[in-house]
């Protein structure tokens, strides 16, 4: 065996480094290490310096090239998108350092950590896979601790039964996944990607395989029809593991879906580019207009997420090098985006107490009085809700498929919101 190729793994042997790290220094911060208070050291910075030195000495894409036979494989395209994950991680944690500082949260401090980095770890290897058995490897990898992370507070707000709802979910779309993966290869004879191409037919057990497949993805992105589980999952996890379950495990499943469509299923692109019409049509209307009842801010986030990962399978459509661009470039201003309004949603429902819209309540030290405050979420939440930003996406998207979108400046005013001074809280 060359032991050379673990060198193309570079990505996933830092992150692997960083995990054994902040799981040694666990050891140190947890109240058992400090048997005269028997209070926890908070210690955010951390995880934040390594996350942070892990993402400057991968950021540069290593060559192209194959390890293990085929099942690893590497591109530059892909180590970018390693690298946006990891930024958005890197963010997650600096919004879960006020999380982190609540009693019940401080003495897990470090389970939080080790969870999230390794949801990003099977996301690493999901994402490089070039074999459908490296994929699902990586696929479970990241979706069983996130099980664990959305069922965090479990004595909080529903968290236990999101935990219960996710992990049921996830066991559902899996096994039809997987039932998928055994008609492709009891067709094919191969899960390597490589080689499955040329054996594609288009026939009737293939297209059953891919729809299975298709929808074992589809409840991973959230795309309707497969999106039932989001918003209680979303209500019921804490602020910060929804940013991260909205964003980065989205991101990345859009991504990797992206590349097995391009690479496996090319010579059936008629059949599944048909699905994803009605899919994403589906996805953004639907999402959209139960959006509108929604008097929970993390449900509407839920919804807006449903929309937006219709937006995300725009760039799918085409199946092209320029698609594939136009996704990484959406998702990485997306993550910025969402990431900015739940953090807003965040600083709010800590100083109000809830997450419910009767009415916004702003409570930011120093504008409390301001007629401005509203601008807080407003801003942030510019490129996800506001009206004329969907003109944009379609812009970039489907610049693919060569379509014509004009911009159309839109004209919009501001709505103040009452502003009701309340005493601060500890809901999350």
């Amino acid at each position: 065996m060359d032991y050379s190729q673990f060198l193309l793994l570079k990505e996933e042997l830092s992150l692997i480094l960083v995990i054994v790290i902040l799981f040694v220094a666990d050891l140190f911060m947890s109240p058992d290490a400090h048997k005269n208070d028997g209070k926890p050291v908070l210690n955010t910075m951390l995880p934040v310096v390594l996350l942070t030195i892990h993402t400057l000495i991968t950021i540069v894409p290593g060559p192209v090239a194959d390890a293990f036979g085929g099942m690893y494989h590497n591109q530059p395209i892909q180590s970018i998108v390693k690298s946006i994950l990891s930024i958005g991680t890197l963010i997650v944690f600096l919004m879960a350092h006020e999380w982190m500082r609540r009693p019940d949260t401080a003495i897990k401090q470090g389970e939080f950590y080790i969870l999230t980095l390794s949801t990003l770890l099977g996301m690493y290897f999901m994402i490089s896979a070039g074999h459908f058995l490296m994929f699902f490897i990586g696929l479970e990898t990241a979706s069983i601790p996130m099980a664990a992370l959305v069922a965090f507070d479990k004595y909080r707000h529903h968290s236990a039964e999101a935990g219960a709802k996710y992990i049921l979910t996830a066991l559902f779309s899996s096994g039809l996944l997987l039932y998928g993966l055994s008609l492709i290869y009891g067709t094919v004879g191969t899960l390597y990607f490589a080689d499955i191409p040329a054996r594609l037919t288009g026939d009737p057990l293939q297209i059953m395989a891919f729809v299975f497949f298709f929808s074992g993805m589809g409840f991973k992105i959230s795309l309707v029809p497969f999106h039932l589980w989001t918003a209680d999952v979303y209500e019921g996890a804490p602020s910060t593991v929804t940013a991260y379950l909205s964003v980065i495990s989205k991101g990345s499943a859009a991504f990797v879906l992206m590349a097995i469509l391009i690479k496996v299923f090319a010579p059936m692109v008629e059949q599944w580019q048909e699905v994803l019409y009605w899919v994403i049509i589906a996805s953004i209307t639907i999402a959209n207009l139960f959006a509108l009842r929604q008097q929970n801010l993390k449900r509407l986030m839920a919804f807006s997420s449903i929309s937006q990962a219709g937006y995300i399978m725009l760039g799918v459509i085409s199946g092209s090098a320029q698609g594939m661009t136009s996704l990484v470039y959406y998702v990485l201003i997306y993550m910025f985006a969402n990431l900015a309004v739940f953090t807003v949603i965040t600083i709010v429902a800590l100083r109000a107490g809830k997450f419910t819209l009767d009415p916004i309540v702003f409570t930011f030290p120093g504008i409390v009085n301001s007629p401005e405050s509203p601008l807080q979420l407003l801003n942030a939440s510019a490129s996800i809700l506001a009206t004329p930003v969907p003109i944009f996406k379609l812009r970039i998207l489907l610049q693919p498929l060569n379509a014509e979108i004009p911009i159309v400046p839109i004209e919009s005013g501001i709505t103040k919101v009452p502003v009701i001074p309340v005493q601060p809280s500890n809901a999350y």
